[in-house]
């Protein structure tokens, strides 16, 4: 082997270190499905006590590629990767627990159901006026 040859398998991609990220990584994003991220805290008011409940989404991507240049332009091969994610989380209820007994009492988030509902009447709107749109083109 020349040294040309040795410099060029020398700075070839090692996927070693981009491994380690992505468990790292990984290992942040399975921390958010613990118990103590959907579940708070309890809260203690006299005999009652509250549980919040939470839902929790975790969404996670990762890429990794390997390519190789010309050999008579004498190029080394090369390699990257990428990735990224989310976590989210909104109350969705609240366990309550009193000498009466236990119920489980809805967060039910006002803006959400007002944008589900026009967004339901707008693609209505749309549907319905496309719907006379084709049956004024087919009268003509």
């Amino acid at each position: 082997m020349t040294d040309e040859q040795t410099t060029q398998s020398d700075k070839r991609f090692d996927p070693t270190d981009s491994m380690v990220t992505v468990t790292r990584t990984l290992d942040k994003f399975l921390d958010a499905a613990k118990v103590e991220a959907v579940y708070g805290p309890p809260v203690q008011k006299g005999d009652t006590l509250v549980i919040p409940a939470a839902e929790v989404l975790s969404v996670v991507a990762f890429g990794v590629g390997m390519g190789s240049g010309r050999e008579e332009s004498h190029t080394v091969g090369e390699g990257g990767g990428g990735g990224g994610g989310q976590i989210l989380s909104r109350p969705v209820a609240a366990v309550i627990i009193s000498p009466n007994g236990v119920r489980v009492e809805p967060i039910i988030d006002i803006t959400k159901v007002w944008l589900a509902g026009l967004t339901a009447a707008g693609f209505m709107f749309a549907m319905m006026a496309r719907m006379s749109s084709q049956r004024a083109r087919r009268a003509l």
